[in-house]
C-alpha cells in the first residue's frame, strides 16, 4: 500500500458527535450495553449451535457464521468508538484506521452474502422439505460460508485500498466516528467521482444483488406458506422465516442509504447515527431476534443449563 508521508503521516481525528457533548454521554452507556450484549448474545448462540447436536443442521451453520461475523464486527468499531466517546481524544492512528476500514468493510461485505446465504437455506428448508437435507449438504453448506466469506475478502481488497491510496493533502478530520469508505474518500484532495463510482457498483453488487435474491426467494416461500394446511408448521415457518426478515430488514434498510447514496444529504447529515444502527444496534438485535423468536434457540438453551445444574 503506496502512501505518502503527507497524507497519512499524523494522527486522524474522529469527530464523531464531539459537537454533541451531552449525546456523547448518552451513546457511551447505551454503546457499551449494546457492545456487551452483542458479545454475551453472539457467543451463547455460537455455543449452543456447537453443543446442542440437534442443532448441527445448515440453518444454525449459517447462524454460528453470522454470529462470528457479528462478533468480529463490532469488536472491529465498538472499543475505538468507547474510547473516543469517553475521552477528550479522538484521535486514531493510520495504521489504526487501515485495519479498520479493511476489517469492517470485509466483514460487513460478508454479513451482506451470508445473509442471502441463509435466504437460499430457508427456501430449501420450506419450498423443497423432503430434499432439503439432499439440497444443502455438508459440502454445500461449507462452499456457500466460504463464498460469503471470500466475497468479503475481495471487496475489502479491492475498495480498501483503492481508498487507502489517495491523497489527503493534510487533511485529518474523518467527520464519522468510524473509518468507513464513504467518509474516507471525501477527505481527499482530487477528483472522487471514479472512487464514488466504484463504491456505488460495488454496493450493488454487494447489497442490491444479495436484497433482491432474498426477495425473490422469500417471494417463493410465501407462495409455499400459503399451502400450508397445518397450523404448527405455520407457525414454525413463520417464526424461523419471520427471524431473518427482521435481520435483512435492519441490516440492508441502514447499509443501503449510506452506501448506495453516499453523497445525498440524508445520508451525509444523518450518517453517523445510520452507521450506529447497523454497526452497533443490529448486531445487538440479531442474537435476540434468533433466540426470542426461535423455539429451537430457545430449547437448546433450556437443555444447557439443566445439564450444567445436573452437573453442578
Amino acid at each position: 500500500m503506496k502512501t505518502s508521508n503527507e497524507s497519512w503521516g499524523g494522527d486522524f481525528i474522529l469527530v464523531g458527535f464531539s459537537d454533541q457533548p451531552q449525546l456523547e454521554k448518552i451513546l457511551f452507556v447505551i454503546v457499551l450495553i449494546s457492545y456487551l450484549l452483542t458479545l454475551m448474545g453472539n457467543t451463547a448462540i455460537i455455543l449452543v449451535s456447537c453443543l446442542d447436536a440437534k442443532l448441527h443442521t445448515p440453518m444454525y451453520y449459517f447462524l454460528t457464521n453470522l454470529s462470528f461475523v457479528d462478533l468480529c464486527f463490532t469488536t472491529t468499531i465498538v472499543p475505538q468508538l468507547l474510547w473516543n466517546l469517553h475521552g477528550p481524544t479522538k484521535t486514531i492512528t493510520p495504521l489504526g484506521c487501515a485495519i479498520q476500514l479493511y476489517l469492517s468493510l470485509a466483514l460487513g461485505s460478508t454479513e451482506c452474502v451470508l445473509l442471502a446465504v441463509m435466504a437460499y437455506d430457508r427456501y430449501a428448508a420450506v419450498c423443497r422439505p423432503l430434499h432439503y437435507a439432499t439440497v444443502m449438504h455438508p459440502r454445500l453448506c461449507q462452499s456457500l460460508s466460504g463464498v460469503a466469506w471470500l466475497s468479503g475478502v475481495g471487496n475489502t481488497l479491492i475498495q480498501g485500498t483503492i481508498t487507502l491510496q489517495l491523497p489527503l493533502c493534510g487533511n485529518r478530520r474523518i467527520y464519522h466516528f468510524i473509518c468507513e469508505v464513504p467518509a474516507m474518500i471525501k477527505l481527499a484532495c482530487v477528483d472522487i467521482h471514479a472512487n464514488e463510482v466504484q463504491l456505488i457498483i460495488a454496493s450493488l453488487i454487494l447489497l442490491l444483488l444479495p436484497l433482491t435474491l432474498i426477495l425473490v426467494s422469500y417471494g417463493y416461500i410465501a407462495q409455499a406458506v400459503m399451502r400450508i394446511r397445518s397450523a404448527q408448521a405455520w407457525r414454525k415457518a413463520l417464526g424461523t422465516c419471520g427471524s431473518h426478515l427482521l435481520v435483512v430488514s435492519l441490516f440492508y434498510g441502514t447499509a443501503t442509504v449510506v452506501y448506495i447514496q453516499p453523497n445525498s444529504s440524508y445520508a451525509h447529515s444523518q450518517g453517523k447515527f445510520i452507521t450506529l444502527l447497523y454497526t452497533v444496534v443490529t448486531p445487538t438485535l440479531n442474537p435476540l431476534i434468533y433466540t426470542l423468536r426461535n423455539e429451537d434457540v430457545k430449547g437448546a438453551l433450556k437443555r444447557l443449563v439443566r445439564k450444567d445444574q445436573s452437573i453442578g
